[in-house]
């Protein structure tokens, strides 16, 4: 039995967790914050690649029962109205579940409970100072003054991760995207009926004038939007009041063909704008007794829809290449069967083609929501051809993206080989 210390308690720090307790390991988290994060954040989308992850940690039925599937959505011109393409989401897994869309706190705590279930301690206000290692062990230094020894350490500590500069000091920083992210959910009945214009769990996105936006509505009634304006040097709307922030919204939705000016009027909370990042690659996953998963390895831009995904399918993957491993039986160092170093060799072999593959997509999904105004003018004009360009490919061309499978109890993952995508630039998003 391996002794781990998982650094960072949100999505992907819990399942890896998790992971390595099927596995026959004993996880401990430490989080830097002082508590749990219950009620923090906005909401995702977990896609059906998620879903098939989760059932492996015996978590996906239960996860099924969160938020409200969201199988299609469908894009739009905000300035016409026109109608593009419909698309579905990834389709559905054999027994029917589709993706679904909750919020990343229910997400977080059914992870969370679950880990407490399983007897796995959180500890709190324990933020990573350093590391040591030693051919016998690791130990992990945190603010506090505190230290806790143990035979391997995991970074699931997000984007700015302190454990990856600890592996790789060469590590690139994260790529930014220049848009913003913000939404919220309007309560029900806050607005008309039919005010969404779409049936419940169908993603309508639009291609504004002045910014791209998605809106849907829940079985409830409730509408959950978000929006990304671009990243202008000249303003940071993080700073707005509340009023102030949704006069600013309004005004970049008004001149459209679209109900999202009254969407954003009627919404109580909107979440303060934040910027958007990617993290493409990095030289190495691993080193000695050390190892990255989740956005502290590759970030994704939420334009993926792959986030929470990813970070479920790295723990997996983790938790069953370290399976039958015996902090016992050698150093890290050493990469014979059935060691730490192979294990982790393993992990990373397996996940880093399908990660940055991820992390691309997602930047290239992003590229169009990228618009000034000359380019939307013209944009308009050929994103109908474009659309109905992709329609024509088959759904078959989307299974590497979602129809990945983890086989806990087999040496091959049997997903499908991601594409050969093209790297966009440093400085760029197309």
């Amino acid at each position: 039995m391996l002794q781990c210390l998982v650094i960072g308690s949100g999505v992907s720090g819990l399942a890896t967790a998790l992971s390595l307790h099927k596995a026959g390991h004993a996880a401990v988290v430490f989080e830097a914050y002082g508590g749990p994060s219950d009620g923090v954040g906005g909401f995702l989308t977990l896609a059906v690649n998620g879903f098939d992850a989760l059932e492996t940690l015996g978590l996906k039925e239960t996860a099924a029962e969160l938020g409200f599937s969201t199988p299609r959505m469908s894009m739009y011109l905000g300035s016409t109205g026109r109608h593009l393409i419909d698309f579905e989401y990834g389709g559905a897994l054999p027994d029917g579940t589709t993706a679904r869309t909750l919020t990343r706190s229910e997400l977080y705590g059914l992870l969370r409970t679950e880990a407490s279930r399983r007897g796995i301690r959180i500890e709190y206000g324990k933020r990573l100072s350093t590391v040591t290692e030693t051919p016998d062990g690791v130990t992990a230094v945190f603010d506090d003054g505190t230290s806790t020894g143990g035979d391997l350490l995991i970074g699931a500590d997000g984007l700015r991760s302190a454990v990856r500069t600890l592996i790789e000091p060469r590590s690139p920083s994260p790529r930014s995207i220049p848009l913003l992210n913000t939404g919220g959910i309007v309560p029900a009945p806050s607005l008309p009926p039919g005010t969404a214009d779409t049936a419940p769990g169908q993603m309508k996105m639009i291609f504004g004038k002045r910014c791209f936006y998605c809106y849907m509505q829940d079985p409830e009634g409730r509408i959950w939007w978000f929006a990304n304006p671009l990243q202008q040097a000249t303003e940071d709307p993080s700073q707005l009041g509340p009023g102030e922030l949704k006069d600013w919204l309004t005004g970049l939705v008004a001149a459209d063909r679209t109900p999202m000016a009254s969407i954003i009027s009627a919404t109580p909370d909107i979440i303060r704008p934040y910027s958007t990042f990617d993290f493409p690659s990095i030289p190495r996953w691993h080193r000695g007794r050390m190892v990255l998963v989740g956005d502290a390895a590759h970030a994704a831009s939420p334009s993926s829809g792959q986030g929470a995904s990813m970070a479920i399918e790295d723990a997996v993957t983790l938790g069953r290449a370290l399976q039958g491993v015996d902090a016992n039986a050698a150093n890290a160092n050493t990469v014979g069967t059935g060691t730490i170093g192979a294990a982790l060799m393993r992990y990373e072999a397996e996940r880093r083609g399908r990660a940055e593959a991820v992390v691309e997509w997602g930047r290239r999904n992003a590229a169009p929501k990228v618009r000034g105004q000359f380019k939307r003018v013209f944009e308009d004009l050929i994103l109908k051809a474009v659309f109905r360009s992709l329609s024509r490919k088959a759904a078959k061309d989307f299974d590497w993206l979602y129809r990945h499978h983890i086989d806990w109890e087999s040496k091959d993952s049997a997903g499908f080989e991601a594409p050969v995508l093209p790297r966009a630039g440093t400085g760029d998003v197309a």
